[in-house]
């Protein structure tokens, strides 16, 4: 129920703040605000907030009943009374019978009751809201519908620690050294852990990692050259005066445009601080290179850890070290399987590699739970071709020569084509879920080409969520929307005195951008948004994921016939009236507690 107040009042009062009247429409109401109400001597005087909330009903500025200021003090500056005068607005007069109160005074009255309104109604107890095990819908999706459910195997069916992002930066800065000849002085560079964050693009022409948004443009603050962020003059003069990135120059289809490149899964953290690292050593030491070069050979680089099998050899050592949430993979399996759903494995890794890892988590009888595991797949052409045909291994991960007419239950198959795959299974459409952490490679063929449900594993939903549940990230938030809608509002004014206190407001919301985007990260905030816009990943998220989710082990918590509704997001000229849109959303596990046994 609290939730529900602080929801519905401060909602009604952001709404109007943020009201997209056009000012001119709004005129007579703002000179008359003073006359009307005030000439009844008192009578709608403020017991309350109802009165508050009702004037901002209206969609104008609060009613002299409403202000904490004295109405002698509102009409007299100095002990004088102010002189009747015309206003001015938008190149039109207008004549008032009320008197005018000094504009700076005006202004920052307004501004200190929304702020006494903000603080009055974010107490501590509305935190804590967002729960990170609920399961999030860009597309409604009903589990009653899906008989087949698929999944990718790494950061998907097993997640990893952050020690396998280490151990991937050192050996690549190593090969970057030893095999391309690289300056000894880059070895001195250690794994910055909490440097890069997915979803980012680089430049590769001029060795510079930043944040697009869902509109091309980039989040200026979040430019690095090196270890070292670029001033936004530097960038608008690079980029001929806008920050905005052209199309064709970012808009591959798998994030690979022919001047930036979009890394979006979890392995290419470690790939994105070598770039940084080691252009920050060549600038550092003013040694001239050329940036094209340099992002060619870390890729390369980091390549060879994954094709010479380094990491897969380090995980398969220490699987306790490298490998999280075992026990509720199994959990997973065995649910869906009891409740006589079909499995299938389709991953890009080798078959020894994932055997070690499913029987560390699942057990040695691990592929009884899956009616097609598929291992080297070459994920994203698995699912755009069809020249490569599948073929089967034996016991011992060895290719057989038989020709594949169907897909055994039990057998492991080895490279393939979705196209094949089809018509050996016949599994189509939205009758088949399938979960992958990479937004290109594992989700947007099946979901643009075939139909598939797909669903997007993405772990830093975790911290994300526990940022947000902060009290200081629900203040700093609140009262940034609040006090854009007093500038959207009052952008009216515009005499010199306004114009000031309009600016000393502008330098203040910049101030809370930067506060609440380095709570996530201090170089680029959160992978979802930029100040005010979805991130170009979000944007591909929402586009290729029926639903999203930290980890498969959120499924745990929701019955397997639920239905997972998205929320109504208000467009623009929408207003947002629905209590869905302020309080629900919070705690969207609604089985949670009863079906924690599962666990």
């Amino acid at each position: 129920m609290a939730c529900k107040k602080v929801g519905t009042t401060l909602g009604r009062a952001l709404w109007q703040n943020g009201s997209r009247t056009p000012p001119l429409s709004r005129s007579s109401k703002i000179i008359n605000f003073s006359t009307s109400r005030e000439l009844k001597s008192g009578e709608n005087k403020c017991k309350d907030q109802s009165c508050e909330s009702n004037c901002r009903s209206a969609a104008m500025p609060l009613p002299a009943a409403c202000s904490s200021t004295p109405a002698a003090q509102r009409h007299q500056v100095g002990g004088k009374k102010v002189p009747e005068e015309p206003l001015t607005v938008s190149g039109r007069s207008y004549s008032s019978t009320a008197p005018k109160a000094d504009h700076r005074t005006y202004l920052w009255a307004r501004y200190n009751e929304m702020k006494r309104l903000v603080h009055d109604l974010i107490p501590p107890s509305v935190c804590n809201l967002l729960n990170s095990s609920t399961i999030y819908a860009n597309n409604e999706v009903s589990l009653a519908e899906v008989d087949i459910y698929g999944f990718d195997y790494d950061y998907t069916l097993a997640l990893y620690s952050d020690a396998l992002n280490t151990m991937i930066y050192n050996t690549a800065r190593d090969l970057l050294i030893e095999h391309f000849k690289y300056p000894e002085g880059i070895r001195k560079y250690d794994y910055i852990p909490n440097f890069a964050a997915r979803g980012l693009h680089y430049d590769i022409q001029k060795g510079l990692l930043m944040k697009i948004d869902a509109f091309h443009y980039i989040q200026l603050g979040t430019v690095y050259r090196g270890l070292n962020p670029v001033p936004d003059e530097e960038v608008l003069r690079l980029y001929g005066g806008t920050h905005h990135v052209p199309l064709h120059q970012v808009s591959g289809f798998y994030g690979k445009g022919p001047k930036v490149k979009q890394f979006m899964d979890i392995f290419s953290i470690p790939e994105m601080t070598l770039l940084a690292v080691a252009n920050d050593f060549f600038i550092s030491n003013d040694i001239e290179y050329d940036p094209e070069h340099l992002y060619k050979d870390v890729s390369e680089a980091i390549g060879m850890v994954h094709i010479k099998g380094y990491m897969y050899k380090w995980i398969m050592q220490d699987l306790e070290k490298y490998i999280l949430g075992g026990d509720e993979t199994y959990a997973v399996l065995h649910r869906l399987v009891s409740h006589g759903k079909k499995l299938f494995l389709i991953t890009n890794s080798p078959f020894s590699f994932v055997d070690k890892g499913m029987r560390y988590m699942v057990g040695k009888d691990w592929r009884d739970f899956f009616d097609v595991v598929i291992v080297q797949a070459d994920k994203p052409h698995f699912f755009n071709d069809c020249v490569k045909p599948f073929r089967r291994l034996d016991g011992n991960g060895d290719l057989q020569w038989d020709k594949i007419n169907s897909l055994d239950k039990g057998q492991i198959y080895k490279q393939g084509n979705l196209y094949d795959f089809l018509r050996l299974t016949g599994w189509r459409g939205s009758s088949v879920l399938y979960f992958g952490d990479h937004l290109y490679s594992d989700l947007a063929d099946l979901m643009l080409r075939h139909g598939w449900r797909t669903g997007a594993i993405v772990p830093e939903l975790d911290l994300e969520t526990k940022v947000v549940n902060t009290e200081q990230y629900a203040q700093s938030l609140t009262w940034l929307q609040a006090l854009t809608g007093l500038l959207e509002r009052m952008q009216m004014h515009r005499d010199s005195q306004s114009r000031e206190v309009l600016q000393d407001w502008l330098k203040e919301r910049e101030e809370l951008r930067l506060r609440t985007k380095n709570l996530f990260n201090p170089q680029f905030g959160s992978i979802f948004r930029t100040c005010h816009n979805p991130t170009y990943f979000s944007r591909r998220l929402c586009r290729f994921s029926d639903v999203y989710m930290a980890s498969i082990s959120c499924l745990l918590n929701y019955d397997l016939s639920y239905t997972f509704y998205p929320r109504r997001t208000p467009l623009q000229h929408e207003a947002p009236l629905w209590m869905d849109q302020l309080c629900t959303g919070c705690m969207k596990t609604p089985f949670l507690e009863e079906m924690a046994h599962i666990r």
